[in-house]
């Protein structure tokens, strides 16, 4: 059955005419789309959602030279389209895993992060009094006689609650107690 015939017949929602032009096109669509994707499968899905997209617009398929040239445009954009969201795909990775390269190749990544997250929490569990004290010796650098001065106690009281602020970190962090010493030594 001539071209023409197949589409007008496909218009008018003729199953027959859909098959025939499966059969006809099908093969040949998935060989010329196999020159661009490099992946056969690839190649053979895209032909047939091709396909099934001419059997959903049949009703308003308007077709100006010929049902081939029409299959094949189609099919070579839909390629050009699948190549680019793929090269799409693989920079935006590329870009990602740029990104988060440090973290796969840093094994401690991770515990260093939970470790901070710990640390935090039991810095903020200290009494008031400690966690000032503690975070102008540790974080403010300050000397125990600078702290003293500016909370306005004695250097003792400096020295008593850093021991104690260091004692309470060593009990709720002792998982991480190799890497507590070097942190706080």
């Amino acid at each position: 059955m001539d071209d023409v015939i197949l589409v007008s017949h496909l218009q008018d929602n003729d199953e027959v005419a859909y098959k025939q032009i499966f059969l006809k096109y099908y093969s040949p669509l998935c060989e010329y789309a196999s020159q661009y994707l490099v992946n056969e499968d690839d190649a053979q899905e895209l032909v047939q959602d091709l396909m099934l997209f001419i059997w959903e617009i049949r009703a308003n398929l308007a077709i100006e030279k010929s049902l081939k040239s029409y299959l094949f445009t189609a099919t070579k954009n839909r390629c050009l389209n699948a190549i680019k969201k793929k090269k799409y795909h693989e920079r935006v990775h590329s870009i990602l895993y740029e990104k988060l390269k440090c973290q796969f190749e840093d094994p401690d990544y991770y515990l260093t992060n939970e470790l901070a997250e710990n640390i935090q929490r039991a810095i903020a569990e200290f009494p008031e009094t400690y966690r000032e004290t503690f975070f102008l010796s540790r974080f403010g650098e300050q000397t125990n006689v600078q702290i003293a001065n500016s909370l306005g106690i004695s250097v003792k009281t400096v020295e008593y609650r850093i021991t104690k602020s260091l004692k309470i970190m060593r009990i709720k962090l002792k998982d991480y107690l190799p890497i507590l010493s070097l942190l706080f030594a």
